[in-house]
């Protein structure tokens, strides 16, 4: 994949992702704040597991965020398209489905 292609659909995605995360952080905290009002006669149980549910979802955007963060900073450094693992190319394909891939299909497949 061309390096300035795989910089802008970087950049895209990372934008998107704060803004979920943003958005998920945000909503999260209302129900925090929210749960437990008086008058509130809801099962506790149902807000905890709201909870956890946002809180694994913030986790992923999280995760993916950082990953493509990484794969920034290999750009900018010269090794983006190549295995942080083995060092071989990463096929173009594979980059136009995941520009944040950081390992061939193969390794991925054998983590």
């Amino acid at each position: 994949m061309e390096k300035d292609t795989a910089r802008a659909r970087l950049n895209e995605e990372k934008q998107q992702l704060q803004a979920l995360l943003a958005n998920t952080d945000e909503a999260g905290e209302e129900e925090r704040e929210s749960s437990g009002e008086p008058g509130d006669w809801t099962d506790p149980q149902v807000a905890l597991t709201g909870e956890a549910e946002d809180d694994a979802v913030a986790e992923g955007l999280r995760l993916r965020l950082a990953s493509v963060e990484r794969a920034l900073a290999r750009l900018d450094d010269g090794t983006y398209g190549r295995s942080v693992r083995s060092g071989v190319e990463i096929p173009d394909a594979r980059l136009e489905a995941d520009p944040a891939a950081d390992l061939t299909a193969d390794e991925a497949l054998e983590e």
